[in-house]
């Protein structure tokens, strides 16, 4: 570095990839092999046991660190403000799933008891999530449905309606979390990655989108069937707008009520949450307010509105699932397994990274999956996380899950103890506070705009997903968003943005020509550069973008070949210095394609032919200008067999000199046996500049701008 000035100069030798292999000796590294990690995997010693037996308890990790002065108040705090949503949260959203309420109270509490010694993330609160109890709701009204026979499955004999939906439910948790818990012990959970932000910003969109539906049921008093499938939000309003003149009054009046107070108050903690100690609980005290004034005025019976009726004390009996109901749910319950981790690990993971902590995918799965395995074994359903109520727990004070275990015991003492007081409690106002917690996902429809105008196949991917998801149901829905996000993937592989590159002047440095002005661009030379790995799909498009470059290797080639054959013709007939009508090779038999894709041979002529000079009989041959040729693989990561034969093609088909600069691919063309006598390593460098240094020496006249465009032809005899 020259000091005072942002400037740089360096004095090395011209390298090519062989050359600076000569100068540089490089490290030897052992590459292991399928058994050596086989090996690995299944080693035991005192200390991997010792750091396995802390990833799966990750509580011991915390529980070392946990500062009792100055985290404990802030923990009860938080963990006493989150039970009480999650009290609520579980009731309203039960109705999601088509189930009594009080179920939700068990969601609430198994699975956020055992997170808290299986979890990685200290901040998320686990439970019922809208959509997870969307897509159960979905199932339940499948298999047991509002009107008509379930279905003809072993172990609903004798059961009540409600209790053959509750054993869907648990049963399709229990799948659900067998699948989490595979995944976590199969080291798997790098498949969430696959499930862009924007794919689950436009999945989550149209979920609440199916919530706000599903809950104007309650809001409006009437009486709708749960319906599943394709469409079934289309039939739902179909149903809904027939009914609209059987609307109840007090039910609207109540439900309208309770959304604008908690609307307003929750904007009001928003503006005002760095003044505000703990945000203001409006919905838990409206539910109070409701639940008095439903049972003062008795609006049961005065107004024959539907309330949240008995609420049993304790907890039912653990309950082993229906087999047979795994068979009938096993597709319903992936999606719900992705789904509920992906959400999940996502708010985790901002958490994590806000408060600066690691979280692990693999385990997450894990402690999900037994979450989900023991809650179902205790009639509760598919637990996730909230993101309202993981904001309470994280706004409130939270450090640790102790504040999440706390907020179970909430939820304990209300089932056992206080669960009676909730049974007036108006169906109309759960319905009301699920549909404004619902305001940041609706949001999400913001997203549109910005992603149109910042990236277009990502707004595609948006759009698809949610209208998919909308029409066809969370299900088809996420699995169509999958199809189109991967189609939008491998569109970007194989059409990658391919660019002509030149010399900015004075500088080592080469870019697009079309971007900037003042460059340099040596004459027969051409810098062709692809920015995605090169393999079978998008070969094609690889060859014809050289078309475009200025040539067709394999038209040129073929072109020549005729030109040979009747240059041979002629010869043999002793007529090569008789000057005919103009031949044109195109009006030749293309019988044999075959022969005319081979490399042109030279054997039995007296001289070598050059092509840039005029041609004995008048015979015409396409004029190449380029006799050099500079790939740029820098961005080029792998290669397969169908772009290493198309590489030859290039090098072998016309005789001008093709070099390739790029560091991933060398190795790979050595496995591959690419390199012959007419391929060489010779015509791989390490940079850019070091092949047109090399250029300039070997083509001196043509990297100089001549007032005639002169072209310098060489002759080889």
């Amino acid at each position: 570095m020259r000091r005072g000035a942002q400037q740089y100069v360096v004095a090395r030798p011209l390298y090519s990839e062989e050359s600076f292999a000569e100068d540089h000796e490089t490290v030897y590294r052992h590459r292991k092999t399928m058994l050596d990690h086989i090996k690995q995997y299944f080693t035991c010693d005192a200390r991997r046991a010792k750091n396995t037996a802390l990833s799966l308890l990750p509580v011991i990790a915390w529980m070392k660190i946990y500062r009792i002065k100055e985290w404990l108040l802030s923990d009860i705090v938080s963990g006493i403000s989150t039970g009480l949503v999650a009290v609520l949260q579980g009731l309203a959203y039960c109705l999601l799933a088509s189930l009594p309420p009080w179920y939700g109270l068990f969601s609430a509490f198994f699975p956020v008891v055992l997170y808290f010694f299986l979890g990685t993330s200290r901040h998320i609160s686990v439970g019922p999530f809208p959509v997870l109890c969307l897509m159960i709701g979905s199932v339940v009204t499948r298999l047991v449905p509002d009107e008509g026979l379930p279905h003809n499955i072993t172990g609903f004999e004798g059961l009540t309606r409600d209790e053959q939906r509750v054993l869907v439910a648990s049963s399709v948790t229990f799948l659900a979390g067998i699948m989490q818990l595979a995944m976590g012990i199969l080291q798997v959970g790098f498949v969430v990655m696959y499930l862009s932000d924007t794919l689950v910003s436009g999945f989550t969109t149209a979920a609440a989108v199916h919530i706000l539906v599903s809950q104007l049921k309650f809001v409006l008093g009437l009486t709708v069937p749960g319906l599943s499938g394709p469409l079934a939000l289309i039939y739902t309003l179909e149903i809904i707008f027939n009914k609209i003149t059987s609307t109840n009054v007090c039910d609207v009046v109540i439900s309208l009520t309770i959304m604008v107070v908690v609307f307003v108050v929750k904007e009001l903690n928003d503006r005002f949450k760095s003044k505000l100690p703990v945000p203001i609980p409006i919905e838990v005290i409206m539910t109070v307010i409701a639940c008095g004034v439903s049972y003062a005025f008795d609006f049961k019976t005065r107004y024959g509105i539907d309330v949240v009726g008995y609420i049993p004390k304790g907890y039912e009996p653990p309950m082993a699932p229906n087999l047979h109901i795994f068979q009938e749910t096993a597709v319903e319950a992936f999606p719900m397994a992705i789904v509920g981790f992906a959400v999940a690990f996502s708010v985790a993971k901002v958490y994590s990274v806000k408060h600066d902590y690691t979280i692990d995918g693999n385990q997450e799965l894990i402690a999900f999956g037994a979450s989900n395995i023991f809650g179902a074994s205790f009639k509760s359903f598919a637990a996730s996380t909230a993101l309202s109520r993981s904001a309470v727990q994280e706004s409130t004070g939270g450090k640790t899950q102790v504040a999440g275990l706390l907020s179970a015991i909430i939820v304990m003492i209300v089932t056992l103890a206080i669960g009676f007081l909730l049974e007036p409690l108006p169906k109309s106002v759960l319905g009301a506070v699920v549909i404004v917690n619902l305001k940041g996902m609706l949001m999400q429809f913001r997203d549109v705009p910005y992603l149109w105008r910042r990236d277009k196949p990502d707004c595609v991917v948006w759009l698809g997903t949610c209208i998919a998801a909308i029409l066809l149901g969370l299900d088809l829905g996420l699995a169509a968003g999958l199809g189109v996000e991967l189609i939008s993937v491998v569109l970007r592989a194989q059409f990658p943005r391919c660019s002509v590159l030149a010399n900015i002047n004075g500088t080592d440095i080469y870019k697009d020509r079309k971007d900037y002005v003042d460059i340099y661009e040596p004459e027969g030379v051409k810098i062709f550069r692809i920015p995605s790995p090169i393999f079978f799909a998008n070969i094609e498009f690889f060859r014809s973008k050289l078309v475009e470059v200025g040539f067709n290797p394999l038209r040129v080639l073929r072109k020549r070949n005729k030109a040979l054959r009747r240059i041979r013709k002629l010869l043999k007939k002793g007529d090569l210095h008789v000057k005919g009508p103009v031949i044109d090779c195109d009006s030749e038999d293309e019988s044999n394609m075959e022969e005319l894709d081979l490399p042109t041979d030279f054997k039995d002529l007296p001289t070598r032919i050059d092509w840039s000079a005029e041609l004995p009989a008048n015979i015409i041959v396409p004029r190449v200008d380029v006799h050099s040729l500079v790939l740029d693989f820098a961005a080029v990561s792998f290669l397969d067999i169908s772009a290493l034969k198309g590489l030859k093609t290039v090098r072998l088909s016309i005789m001008i000199a093709v070099f390739i600069t790029g560091p991933y691919i060398l190795e790979k063309l050595h496995d591959c046996c690419f390199f012959d006598d007419e391929v060489q390593p010779s015509m791989f460098f390490l940079t850019l500049h070091d092949a047109m240094l090399y250029i300039h020496e070997k083509h001196p006249g043509s990297t100089e701008k001549k007032s005639d465009f002169e072209k310098v032809r060489k002759t080889t005899t």
